[in-house]
């Protein structure tokens, strides 16, 4: 086995996959680029931006945000996120650049085909990676995670392998403002087909009509739990996610009790949020559920429990009845 010096010669950069849907980037895409460039910096080297699909219109804010070099391959075929066509495309441009470090959202789609990279390049991956450091001495990706149902937090480097590989939650890392002064080069990659195969055919994509707001980009968000007694009763979190101009988030007891999509599902094994404004109701606080978004600039807690560990991450703490405190917030922001 090659030596962590050997392995290191050969390769140089970071890479952040700019993952697209129609065209648009996704948010984790400008998180990944902030902190990118923090890795970068430390290890004196470039930062890289990787971008498939067709006719991005964002590509050279990829380069504002911190990218020093955006690879871009544009084709019709790769517009519907084919997985085998992308996992197979992103390999072939590893191989010949030879990056250090590669980084990619811990979205649905990159949860899907980034472990396919690098288990087909024979390297290691750490999934939903919520820290990222550099050990500059030994030139090793300091990768922190959540395990154990979120009771520690594991620490996890590759030491003999390149390139260095990991998929990051939304909104653990914050963006940076654009800087339309910075130069880059933006290379055009051709998309060589023929020698792509595809095991799968998108027919049809299906959008969640019932989530309104996103809540990875949210700035205020009112979440329900089991508090709420029964699935009917989430019209109540929805009237006042409307008030606010919010997103519907949703506790994992529910989401399997059928009371509202998986979309909504906020924790460990949901999606990870940071607004500006999170009301908890009715959701005791598993640490499953704070794994998710309990860095919150602002918690809100509405429970009849005074000693439920929502409290211990809440800014605010409401002790006392939803079915009560709700209407009366609802009423009063009528009126404001």
């Amino acid at each position: 086995m090659e030596n962590l010096e050997a392995v290191s010669n050969k390769s140089h950069g970071v890479w952040v996959f700019a993952e697209q849907r129609k065209g648009k980037l996704k948010a984790v895409t400008y998180e990944l680029l902030a902190k990118g460039r923090e890795l970068a910096n430390a290890l004196k080297t470039e930062l890289s931006a990787v971008c498939f699909g067709h006719s991005i219109g964002e590509v050279n804010q990829l380069i504002a945000c911190g990218a020093g070099r955006v690879y871009l391959v544009d084709s019709p075929e790769l517009a519907s996120n084919d997985e085998d066509l992308y996992t197979q495309q992103l390999i072939e441009l590893i191989q010949q650049y030879q990056p250090e470090i590669v980084l990619a959202g811990a979205t649905p789609f990159g949860r899907a085909f980034i472990p396919r990279v690098a288990a087909i390049l024979h390297t290691g991956l750490t999934a939903d990676c919520t820290g990222l450091e550099i050990d500059v001495e030994k030139r090793l990706l300091v990768q922190t995670r959540p395990s154990f149902g979120s009771n520690i937090m594991a620490t996890v480097v590759c030491e003999t392998k390149r390139p260095q590989m990991a998929t990051i939650r939304p909104r653990v890392f914050k963006k940076k403002t654009p800087d339309a002064n910075r130069q880059g080069e933006i290379i055009k990659v051709d998309f060589a087909r023929e020698r792509l195969t595809s095991r799968t055919k998108l027919l049809h994509f299906v959008e969640d009509l019932t989530e309104k707001v996103k809540i990875e980009e949210a700035d205020i968000i009112v979440s329900g739990g089991r508090g709420l007694g029964k699935p009917e009763n989430f019209k109540l979190i929805e009237e006042l996610a409307a008030v606010l101009g919010a997103a519907v988030g949703a506790s994992r007891a529910v989401v399997d009790e059928g009371w509202i999509p998986y979309s909504h599902q906020i924790g460990q094994t949901g999606k990870t949020v940071c607004p500006k404004l999170y009301i908890a109701c009715g959701i005791s606080g598993a640490v499953q559920h704070l794994a998710g978004m309990q860095t919150s600039e602002c918690i809100v807690a509405i429970n009849t429990d005074p000693n439920a560990p929502i409290f211990s991450v809440a800014t605010y703490g409401i002790v006392g009845d939803l079915f009560q405190v709700v209407p009366m917030l609802i009423e009063r922001l009528k009126k404001e």
